[in-house]
């Protein structure tokens, strides 16, 4: 856990209704950041279910 995940949980610990206001805004904004965060392995396997996604839509479209 980096630095700010710490930080964050002990927010939550001292705050349990900071979790659920942070919850709400984030189901609401989204944060795609949070995607990126990971080592490689993490980022190569959101990149290939990003790619067939998007690859579905296009084929789904054109037929």
């Amino acid at each position: 856990m980096d630095k700010e995940d710490k930080r964050k949980m002990e927010e939550y610990k001292k705050n349990s209704m900071a979790n659920l206001a942070d919850s709400v805004n984030r189901s609401q904004i989204g944060d795609l950041s949070q995607l990126t965060k990971g080592n490689l392995l993490t980022r190569i396997i959101i990149s290939i279910i990003v790619i067939g996604i998007l690859s579905l839509i296009f084929f789904a479209i054109n037929n």
